[in-house]
């Protein structure tokens, strides 16, 4: 799956994101209810990554290089994910949706999936922002809206500590690319019926997960690694169920 290459945005209030380690604090940032994100501690780099996805085993029903297929339990949406990692019903699904959270070998939340979402716009102040990676994801387009992947962060200038006023996220977003140095928060949803939907995860540097080393990066390191890697050839793998 081919990556584009991506601008990052930031004006000088932002204390600069790749400058801070990527300091970011999911804190009071956006619930798992309403961005699909959870908190994932980040790892030292394992094994090379996953090729891209698309690669079809003999029988067409699942990834040949060691990944499997999940179908939500309505049997709406697919995506694709590294064999050891575990997709596990969440707790109060929406009324009319699915809520999956998505966990590697150790057990850590990686992502979310959630459907039947009602979404709204909602701005209340634009902040200083960052726009690492995107991809278009053409396969979820709804009607004129195609979503797209994004792995980007927001900088609370008001904030002063600069590890609880930075937030790095990436999923799936119907919302409209910023185009000045600064956005509204971070909202990963995108159109999906009856509403919308959210699948995405939070990257803390920060959080320690038992039995491995803090690994705080910046968020451009993150990115070469495996496990960031597989996470986006997951989310963007989503796609209506066959």
């Amino acid at each position: 799956m081919g990556r584009l290459t991506v601008r990052v945005v930031m004006s000088s209030g932002a204390v600069g994101l790749a400058l801070l380690l990527s300091s970011c604090s999911p804190g009071p940032g956006p619930a798992p209810g309403d961005t699909g994100a959870q908190q994932p501690q980040p790892v030292a780099a394992g094994p090379t990554a996953s090729p891209p996805a698309g690669q079809p085993s003999a029988d067409g029903t699942e990834p040949a290089d060691g990944w499997s297929t999940y179908t939500t339990s309505d049997g709406a949406l697919s995506f694709d994910h590294p064999a050891d990692w575990t997709v596990a019903g969440a707790p109060e699904p929406p009324p009319e949706g699915v809520s999956v959270v998505v966990g590697d070998e150790t057990g850590r939340q990686l992502a979310t999936l959630r459907t039947g979402l009602v979404t709204g716009a909602v701005c209340p102040a634009e902040i200083p922002y960052a726009l690492l990676d995107t991809e278009p994801l053409p396969a979820l387009t709804q009607g004129s809206a195609t979503p797209r992947f994004v792995f980007e962060g927001r900088t609370d200038p008001a904030v002063p500590d600069p590890v609880a006023a930075s937030t790095l996220a990436y999923g799936i977003t119907s919302a409209p690319e910023p185009t000045g140095p600064t956005a509204c928060p971070l909202a990963h949803f995108f159109s999906w019926p009856p509403s919308g939907a959210a699948f995405g995860g939070i990257y803390d540097p920060y959080l320690v997960y038992p039995g491995k080393p803090q690994h705080i990066d910046t968020p451009q390191a993150y990115m070469e690694t495996p496990e960031y890697q597989d996470i986006r050839r997951m989310i963007t793998s989503l796609r209506p169920a066959d």
